[in-house]
């Protein structure tokens, strides 16, 4: 199949916004709690759909008393937090266009969005942030942001203040005052190369594609009722239509800024699905392999997960066999409960974004009971095109398109997609987005293929695919992902562009590190730098690396690889905010090493 077109199952009216959504839970007679957030007593108290509209309106008729219209831009620069999206429906209610900041960003980053966008004011989290926006904006001459309200300060209170004289009717006026085919927010892509780009989503994007996923997913995964821990970062595009969605939806919301407190904050929300990229998956497998390990339990978890994998394999198939029926009972009871009581036993549901999760992962979470659905999107789509659901699941890929949505596979592979989920352009740049669409059609970058059902399997980024000096071209994510997913590794990236064969850069997981060395007759206080050049250590990687090469042809296959002492963060410079790996700043920096590997004799075929 080269391409499939799904039409759209909710028909939206031209004058609705994505405000539409709160005074639909608003005017529900039950008050639903749209969000859950902690007290001073660290106890999650709901906030109801008609105290969230109430307090949108009061801040948004602060911004429109602090001077600011329809159609105009404001920052908001925070970690996940319940105010975040307080604040995003008060822009929206004053008719204003928000634009998302990582919170983690540079002032020369921070400088960009708002100068780019031609920003007048934003919302800072804390004085450091505040101070950091300020900074950007003396430096860059940025004289049209005058305002900047402080979350954790007086700055929400103010706002609140300052509108009370501000009438309702001109509330109205300004939150009426957008369309479907109005601006709602520009989102800069992370950006692995160049300066970032501002995808405009419109307010259609969000009303009319969360209205359609609710169409063929709120039933089983998001129904009235259900809830969520926010934890990714909302100025992701994933995260923040998750959050539209849910109000949308009538779900309820925690929130927690610190991954480090996930496992306590999952056991006290007790959400019923949640939304992760595959890191986080990956973590949960490979901590809960481990602590089996340290308790002796090892091949109990082994084999647990071996007949998690066959029982969801075999369901996937149509049939499942009553011998490993019996023994997914018993390790039902025995192991897949407790990992399910771990993340707070009411999960049944995650959507996983953001790149690949691997077919084994899919199956075994599958197996124990937490049904993975993974979908495919970018920014530029404002997340999903296309997404598994309970009842049509093809684990191993990214699920058929949502309704309103299309994909069609080009000559060259290219993945093309248009629908309600695409953006109306990037801003400011006619000839980006001129180079950006043919035909209406949105050309993502992605290389894929279409299966007979319509289902999407993504091979790799068309920009990132490698050519060696051969001429054989390789697909780096093939390899990366089953390494990455190895419980030492944290980062591996594929080399050998116009080289004379593949190889791999590859970094330790700090955190795993002290465990799996003294499961392996090494000193838990080993360092990462020691660990790089310990033979043992060494071995397991080769071995994770073999796996990998098993999967592809040997012209494929990684040659060589060299363990970096250095971890590739978005602290370090080597990943952007959504986690993928910035490959020009790699192989800038560890010119030597990538240098070292080819200067060594051709290794043996």
């Amino acid at each position: 199949m080269r391409e499939i077109k799904v039409p759209a199952e909710v028909t939206t009216p031209g004058n609705a916004n994505a405000t539409d959504f709160v005074l639909r839970q608003a005017a529900i007679p039950t008050n639903p709690a749209l969000f859950s957030r902690r007290n001073a007593d660290n106890v999650w108290v709901d906030i109801s759909a008609r105290e969230f509209h109430q307090d949108v309106c009061a801040i948004a008729k602060g911004l429109i008393a602090a001077g600011i219209r329809p159609g105009d831009r404001i920052g908001i620069m925070s970690r996940t937090r319940y105010e975040w999206t307080l604040v995003d429906f008060a822009v929206w209610f004053a008719g204003a266009v928000s634009v998302p900041i990582y919170e983690t960003s540079s002032p020369s980053q921070v400088a960009w969005n708002l100068g780019d966008s031609g920003a007048i004011a934003a919302f800072a989290e804390t004085a450091a942030h505040e101070n950091i926006i300020r900074q950007a904006a003396h430096n860059e001459g940025l004289s049209a942001v005058v305002d900047v309200w402080q979350l954790d300060g007086p700055g929400l209170d103010a706002l609140r203040a300052g509108g009370r004289e501000v009438s309702d009717e001109t509330l109205e006026a300004a939150r009426s005052a957008n369309g479907l085919d109005d601006l709602a927010t520009i989102i800069y892509t992370s950006g692995t190369t160049g300066r970032p780009k501002g995808c405009m989503i419109t307010h259609g994007n969000f009303v009319e594609l969360s209205d359609n996923a609710l169409a063929v997913l709120g039933q089983d995964v998001v129904p009235p009722g259900s809830q969520t821990i926010m934890f990714l970062p909302l100025a992701h595009v994933f995260a923040r239509f998750i959050s539209v969605l849910a109000v949308a939806a009538g779900a309820k919301v925690g929130h927690t800024p610190d991954i480090k407190n996930l496992l306590g904050d999952l056991q006290s929300f007790r959400p019923t699905f949640i939304l992760a990229v595959p890191r986080v998956f990956e973590k949960v497998y490979n901590s809960a392999s481990m602590r089996a390990e340290s308790e002796g339990k090892g091949k109990i978890f082994a084999a647990a997960a071996r007949t998690a994998i066959a029982h969801s394999k075999a369901r996937q198939g149509g049939r499942v066999p009553l011998l490993l029926s019996a023994r997914h009972f018993v390790f039902d009871k025995l192991v897949y409960a407790k990992l399910r009581a771990a993340m707070g036993g009411q999960v049944r549901h995650a959507v996983s974004g953001g790149g690949p999760l691997g077919v084994r992962l899919g199956h075994f979470f599958q197996g124990i009971g937490l049904q993975i659905l993974e979908g495919y999107g970018l920014t530029e789509t404002t997340a999903p095109v296309t997404v598994n659901r309970p009842a049509r699941i093809k684990i191993g890929t990214v699920g058929a398109p949502l309704p309103g949505n299309a994909v069609r596979i080009a000559d060259d592979g290219e993945i093309l997609t248009q629908g309600v989920c695409v953006m109306k352009g990037y801003f400011g740049r006619d000839d980006l987005t001129a180079d950006a669409f043919t035909d209406g059609w949105f050309h993502t970058g992605d290389v894929g293929e279409l299966d007979a059902d319509g289902f999407l399997r993504i091979t790799d980024r068309k920009k990132e695919i490698i050519v060696t000096a051969g001429g054989k071209n390789v697909a780096p994510a093939m390899l990366e992902d089953p390494i990455r997913a190895d419980a030492l590794v944290s980062q591996c990236m594929v080399i050998g562009d116009q080289r004379p064969f593949i190889a791999a850069l590859v970094t330790l997981d700090e955190e795993a590190l002290p465990q799996w060395a003294a499961h392996h007759g090494l000193p838990s206080t080993i360092t990462v730098a020691e660990a790089a050049v310990n033979q043992t250590v060494i071995a397991s990687v080769q071995k994770a690396i073999d796996r990998a090469n098993a999967t592809v042809s040997q012209a494929e296959a990684i040659k060589a690889f060299r363990i970096v002492a250095t971890d590739f963060t978005e602290a370090s410079g080597h990943l952007t905010p959504s986690m993928k790996v910035k490959r020009a700043e790699v192989l800038k920096d560890f010119t030597d090493v990538v240098e070292d590997i080819y200067a060594a004799p051709k290794p043996a075929v």
